[in-house]
């Protein structure tokens, strides 16, 4: 097949891009593939994070691409739809993640379509892959303009059950089908415990460096995503548990300070370690080989990247009752589920890991899912799906 992926590559950073990537490489193998980047994801104005393209401390991936698409330009719709048909694909994938890129991402899908058609081009076909179909930040237009984008596609592919079920509920009928988030193994391999705790500047004996219960909260920190549940959780655990939280904010930290600024917090301050900066992909390992535990304390979620990388380094997780969270950590036995969404449940639930040692029983769960997880195996249920639409 010839492939034309629309999406954000390389320069620009974070989650969606890497994925891009790898898909990208793995279709290559048995597909002509092409990559149609972006030239603006984002205007500046709505971006809250500090840069969408890469830095030079980062060792992100390069990847051949053509820079077509400005989201924020319509006179640049056309102009992209000409530059994928003139590629002349059986298949244009593209990555939906939040109601924004609606008309820019289904507007073009539209036009390449009726221009392929008019060349007699009747066997082409538009396919989705959708993080989520209505945002974990709700708007009152995430719906019309979901429902624009869908119905331009030939059919959409959902990282979890939770996005499928949605999806459904708000286009009955659309062709789609569930192949879960593969893992990201691009960030090396899982190193020294004992070392990497130094590297975060863990201080004491190495016996007492070992003997800290290491939690870790990791990736961009946005409300959804509940960082402040998990440090008011902080201040009902003793004090031999260690938080490290590593990323960048997208808004305003002060709602995080406040807490960590509070009395109640004080007697377990010493036991934070904060990096509220983008993570480079070269660092990432130091944080996960750290860490007993990766939590994710969400108030909403379809299903997390953050989880993908826990498994790769061996990391179980606690997570929260919401979304895809239950089905590939409560259901597939990678970690625990806190039975509330809120700082005593999610306490709860980290006593109870650490209690009951099931570690063991965890690793096994995440090395067999970790045989399910590949590229190679995303790619060949992607295709089959494409296949039959």
């Amino acid at each position: 097949m010839r492939i034309a992926i629309l999406s954000c590559f390389y320069p620009f950073r974070g989650g969606i891009s890497q994925f891009n990537t790898y898909l990208l490489e793995e279709l290559s193998k048995k597909h002509t593939v092409k990559a149609f980047n972006f030239k603006r994801q984002y205007p500046g104005i709505l971006f809250p994070g500090k840069t969408q393209k890469v830095s030079e401390d980062d060792d992100a991936r390069p990847v051949e691409s053509v820079a077509v698409l400005d989201t924020a330009n319509p006179l640049t719709y056309s102009s992209t739809a000409r530059a994928i048909a003139g590629f002349e694909p059986d298949v244009l994938l593209t990555r939906y993640w939040m109601s924004y890129f609606a008309p820019s991402l289904g507007s073009v899908c539209g036009k390449v379509s009726r221009i392929l058609e008019k060349k007699g081009r009747k066997d082409f076909r538009t396919v989705a892959v959708a993080d989520n179909i209505i945002p974990h930040e709700k708007h009152f237009f995430d719906i019309p303009l979901a429902r624009y984008f869908v119905r331009r596609q030939s059919g959409i592919v959902t990282l979890s059950h939770a996005v499928e079920e949605q999806l459904q509920q708000i286009c009955p009928g659309v062709r789609s089908q569930t192949i879960p988030h593969p893992l990201y193994s691009n960030f090396g391999e899982r190193t020294d415990t004992l070392r990497a705790r130094r590297q975060l500047g863990m201080q004491g004996t190495d016996q007492q460096v070992m003997d800290r219960k290491v939690l870790l909260f990791f990736g961009l920190i946005r409300e959804y995503k509940g960082l402040d549940l998990l440090l008011e959780a902080m201040t009902l655990l003793d004090g031999s548990y260690t938080l490290v939280v590593a990323g960048e904010c997208y808004g305003s930290f002060d709602r995080y300070r406040q807490i960590i600024d509070s009395e109640r917090f004080a007697p377990i301050r010493s036991n934070l370690i904060l990096n509220d900066k983008y993570i480079p992909d070269k660092d990432v390992k130091v944080y996960f080989s750290a860490a007993d535990l990766s939590v994710l304390p969400y108030r909403s979620a379809t299903q997390s990247g953050i989880s993908s990388i826990s498994w790769n380094f061996d990391v179980p997780l606690i997570t929260t009752p919401v979304g895809g969270l239950i089905e590939s950590v409560g259901e597939a036995g990678t970690g625990l589920l806190a039975e509330s969404i809120s700082p005593e449940g999610i306490a709860q639930a980290i006593r109870k890991y650490f209690a009951e040692n099931k570690k063991e029983e965890y690793l096994y769960n995440i090395s067999r899912l970790k045989k399910e997880l590949s590229w190679e195996s995303f790619a060949d249920k992607l295709e089959n799906f494409i296949n039959t639409l």
